[in-house]
């Protein structure tokens, strides 16, 4: 639970995340003599890490709808392990690299796919799209902490994104799939659109290439359409986490549908893993119905639900009714390099998101 013992608009922004991250690691059971959690924070966040909450944020960040540049998410997988990421942007007026030259040496991360097409990604012309980077860290018990770095591929603007991506994947070694990929997620012309280009930084043999692909308006055919991609992925579990956590088989006409794509060592002409995330505070009126929902998902893989309800009173003590868009995302990964649910958290620094008006009794939510 968090401390309410001091004012939280009287917090700094590292303050109220940090006591966040700290008690969510407690959740997975992180050691208490491993710091690493809370000392890339603090880099992650910067001199901007010291901005009070009680203030509005002074540059604004599209990590979380309230504008805090942190979200987190706890990955619960079929192995029975726990994981908690952050979800990150540096803000400020430091570049998007200053983060990542930082910590490079001290955690022995290997960028040299990201200069292979870091030109791309980070063009001279002024960005369009609303991120340049964003990173994730990612944090398991007894492993050392591992990061993964977000681009755009609409940083030169929408029409550019499928030539990027096309290129990335050339220099990277990975264009067996793409053509698949085009006609498996993208087949709807300017409703499906390429939305991140992601690189795990260490080169263990499963160290990722990702590429994320929005659905707009989708219906759960499509994303079955687009999950047919990887092998043994099964379309009936992708029916089912469309209605229990998104209430329906769509069309999802709020915020999209996401699939992504993962691409290891060894198996560059196809994508080894698939992941569908769903942005539940869309379609849900307030977070206890998105709690009660991804209990109902969780109970069907035989996931433990105190472990949601934990990770969930590690980052609020408010009433779940009171507000919407705490539980952000709900994703479902398939594959053989690791399956699973992981469910997004936001920090809520700034704002809770109010509640919306729940349907008459006896409509579904």
């Amino acid at each position: 639970m968090v401390d309410t013992g001091v004012s939280l608009a009287h917090l700094s922004l590292y303050e109220h995340t940090s006591r966040q991250l700290d008690r969510l690691c407690e959740v997975v059971e992180l050691g208490r003599s491993d710091h690493r959690h809370l000392e890339l924070l603090a880099e992650l966040l910067g001199p901007d890490g010291r901005n009070s909450t009680g203030a509005p944020p002074e540059f604004f960040s599209n990590v979380a709808d309230d504008t805090t540049p942190v979200e987190f998410s706890v990955a619960f997988d079929a192995n029975g392990e726990c994981a908690v990421r952050v979800l990150g942007e540096s803000v400020g007026r430091r570049t998007p690299c200053e983060f990542l030259d930082a910590i490079a040496a001290g955690y022995r991360l290997d960028t040299s796919r990201l200069d292979a097409v870091s030109d791309l990604f980070f063009p001279h012309e002024e960005r369009q799209g609303p991120f340049t980077m964003w990173y994730s860290l990612i944090f398991r018990p007894g492993r050392d902490p591992k990061i993964k770095v977000y681009l755009n591929p609409q940083i030169s603007g929408p029409t550019m994104a499928d030539s990027l991506v096309s290129e990335g994947f050339r220099r990277l070694n990975i264009t067996g799939a793409y053509d698949a990929m085009i006609e498996h997620a993208l087949p709807r012309g300017e409703l499906d659109n390429f939305s991140f280009f992601a690189l795990d930084l260490d080169r263990s043999p499963l160290s990722r290439v990702k590429v994320y692909v929005s659905h707009d308006a989708a219906e759960t055919a499509d994303v079955e359409r687009a999950a047919a991609l990887v092998p043994g992925v099964d379309p009936q579990q992708i029916r089912e986490f469309c209605a229990v956590v998104g209430g329906g088989k769509g069309p999802f006409e709020q915020r999209p549908l996401i699939s992504s794509y993962s691409f290891v060592e060894g198996n560059e002409d196809r994508p080894s893993n698939y992941s569908l995330y769903l942005p539940i505070r869309s379609y849900v009126p307030d977070d206890e119905v998105a709690r009660a929902r991804v209990h109902a998902i969780m109970a069907q893989y035989d996931f433990d639900g105190t472990k949601l309800d934990e990770a969930i009173a590690a980052v609020t003590d408010r009433p779940l009714r009171n507000g919407v868009g705490l539980i952000a995302h709900v994703s479902l990964r398939i594959g053989e390099f690791g399956s699973g649910i992981t469910v997004y958290l936001s920090s809520e620094a700034y704002q809770v998101m109010p509640a919306r008006r729940r349907p008459v009794l006896g409509i579904p939510l």
